[in-house]
């Protein structure tokens, strides 16, 4: 299986992932679902370029929607200076992702070093703390702008959030971080380093993953190649992920 996915355990050393995010415009607004990793990294942090090349600029967006706090998805709602990306938007972030990284977060149970638990704790605070007076908090089965409903995704963080947007009897489905991976379609008992809860990560896994392949629903994977657009369909026993064809 992993020969599928040209992965040789030995020659494998590290993965370089995507961070693919999503701006919907529904006519009435321009919604962008996560901010990306900002200045995490040095290949990060082309978000306004990114909306550019799409003949968005940053003031048109008024709705941000935050998937969870982690820093590649948080990392760019504010630039240089700690100055707001998204000067006109209204963040919508899940009730209980807020009330986690914005008390005194308990990463103990992450299986991760402890610099990265304090990277993570730091940048949540900083980037959330930043866009704290233009928050409006979520809940599960909350439609929060037309057509667009928050679901409960706990597992990656104790708040973790996808979307399902409808239009016109179709539906897409944004996982966010419920898989990291195609494999985790096809293998959802495997867990990140990086899940805060693996037993209710992989609950939610399947959960979701039910509902795309029972509703053939288009889904947004973050981290899965560009696009990040596809469809899940059984094969055999096992789903697969099948790529949209590249914009």
């Amino acid at each position: 299986m992993l020969l599928e996915y040209h992965i040789q355990l030995k020659q494998w050393t590290s993965w370089v992932s995507p961070y693919t995010c999503l701006a919907i415009d529904t006519g009435r607004h321009r919604i962008l679902i996560d901010t990306g990793a900002g200045s995490l990294g040095p290949d990060t942090g082309h978000i306004v370029h990114t909306l550019a090349s799409a003949g968005i600029v940053p003031a048109e967006i008024d709705s941000v929607f935050i998937t969870h706090a982690h820093a590649d998805h948080v990392g760019g709602n504010t630039g240089i200076g700690g100055v707001p990306v998204f000067p006109n938007a209204r963040f919508y972030v899940g009730r209980d992702e807020w009330a986690f990284w914005m008390s005194t977060p308990d990463l103990r149970a992450l299986h991760a070093e402890e610099f990265v638990k304090q990277m993570l704790i730091a940048t949540a605070q900083r980037k959330l703390g930043a866009i704290e007076g233009n928050v409006e908090l979520v809940d599960d089965e909350q439609e929060f702008l037309h057509g667009i409903r928050a679901l409960a995704a706990p597992g990656h963080t104790p708040g973790h959030m996808a979307l399902v947007l409808s239009s016109n009897g179709s539906q897409l489905l944004c996982l966010a971080d419920t898989v990291l991976h195609p494999l985790h379609i096809e293998m959802p008992e495997w867990y990140a380093s990086v899940d805060f809860d693996p037993e209710q990560t992989i609950s939610t896994r399947h959960r979701l993953l039910a509902i795309a392949t029972n509703e053939k629903a288009l889904v947004h994977a973050y981290h899965f190649p560009f696009p990040a657009l596809g469809y899940i369909a059984l094969k055999g026993e096992r789903r697969q992920w099948q790529p949209a064809q590249p914009l």
